[in-house]
């Protein structure tokens, strides 16, 4: 089984976010910002064995492998950002890939989204535009990642170099996209990609006939969204008070049927974006340690369903710290998310159920 955690390589300064939000702004700036924005908000969340890391360095980069390893994570899929040839946020995948450390498995996912002002609140504020401007551009892209396709870390699923595509639905022809891919990666001696197409946070459900390999579930992890549709409503009506609030749900949810398989679980050990987003923000209550093993506990269900070569979970994600969406350790639960994932992976590979020392979540 691959346990695939999604990783956001954000956290060193960059000249796009100096210009946009001022020198040295990383996600920490947003994160020690942060503020409880009702009773019982808990803001900031902190990080505790690994400090406000600052990713270019190397052993930074070490440290969070041998977590991962703790926590039974098996490779890390880094965020990566591609506009009309223009890379950002490249440097620690760069350096993992040129330097060969860490070892642990890696692959990367195309975030494919243009860039708004949401790290800093300003969600209507284009940055950057995601534009697709044809096959020239998609080779150069291939030429840019083939280097680390070719890499011996790289995590592949039947032999072929994993790449995941968040928004399929945004490519303006999938299947063209699938085609040519595939074709540069057999004319690159890679024997063709195993691709995985991004579900749940859009309407696009045509991977299987696009050609993909697999697809993701990404469900954000609200036992309702009522609660959240409603201010959606009243917000609509001139009235906001605080975040949009729904309980962290207790079980994994189903994946709908209809769609073509593999379809990969996706787990969230917590959601809060109130870092980035303040007032406008988006947020799950009751998120425990507890809960979330509950959540992975039901997402093992599905893997084992899948086939042998495709049973593979997803985490999301690693560090996202300014969504509250994170594995690694802070200064409230400690180790508790990471450890938690370590000990349902561990009774699923000895078949057992939930142990009493966990239990059920119980209804906030």
């Amino acid at each position: 089984m691959e346990v695939i955690a999604h990783y956001l390589p954000q956290f060193h300064p960059v000249p796009e976010n100096d210009e946009w939000w001022g020198p040295g702004f990383t996600e920490w700036t947003n994160v020690t910002r942060a503020r409880p924005l009702f009773r019982g908000h808990r803001q900031p969340h902190l990080p505790a064995d690994l400090g406000f890391y600052d990713l270019r360095v190397p052993e930074v980069r070490a440290a969070q492998a041998a977590l991962a390893r703790r926590y039974g994570v098996t490779a890390f899929c880094y965020w990566h950002y591609w506009f009309d040839g223009r890379r950002l946020l490249e440097r620690p995948f760069d350096e993992v890939v040129a330097s060969g450390s860490p070892d642990l498995p890696f692959c990367v996912a195309w975030a494919n989204q243009s860039w708004s002002g949401i790290w800093h609140g300003a969600p209507d504020r284009v940055l950057i535009e995601q534009t697709y401007p044809g096959p020239e551009d998609e080779a150069r892209h291939f030429d840019s990642l083939v280097t680390a396709f070719r890499d011996g870390r790289y995590l592949r699923i039947d032999g072929r170099p994993v790449l995941f595509v968040f928004q399929p639905g945004e490519l303006p022809e999938p299947a063209r996209f699938v085609d040519r891919w595939q074709a540069m990666a057999h004319d690159a001696g890679l024997g063709g990609l195993y691709l995985v197409a991004g579900l749940g946070e859009s309407d696009y459900a045509g991977h299987h006939d696009d050609g993909f390999d697999a697809g993701v579930w990404y469900r954000f992890p609200f036992g309702t969204d009522r609660g959240v549709e409603l201010r959606e409503r009243l917000i609509a009506r001139g009235w906001r008070r605080g975040p949009r609030r729904s309980p962290y749900r207790a079980d994994f949810p189903a994946i709908p049927p209809g769609l073509a398989g593999p379809v990969f679980p996706c787990v969230y050990p917590n959601w809060d974006n109130t870092p980035r987003a303040g007032r406008d923000g988006v947020l799950a209550t009751g998120a425990t340690p507890e809960r979330f093993a509950s959540e992975v506990r039901g997402a093992l269900d599905v893997v084992r369903g899948l086939p042998a070569a495709e049973q593979v979970l997803v985490v999301k994600s690693w560090n996202e710290w300014g969504e509250g969406n994170y594995l690694e350790p802070d200064n409230e639960t400690g180790h508790a998310r990471g450890d938690a994932l370590a000990r349902e992976l561990r009774r699923a590979a000895l078949g057992h159920g939930p142990a009493t020392d966990t239990g059920r979540p119980r209804s906030p």
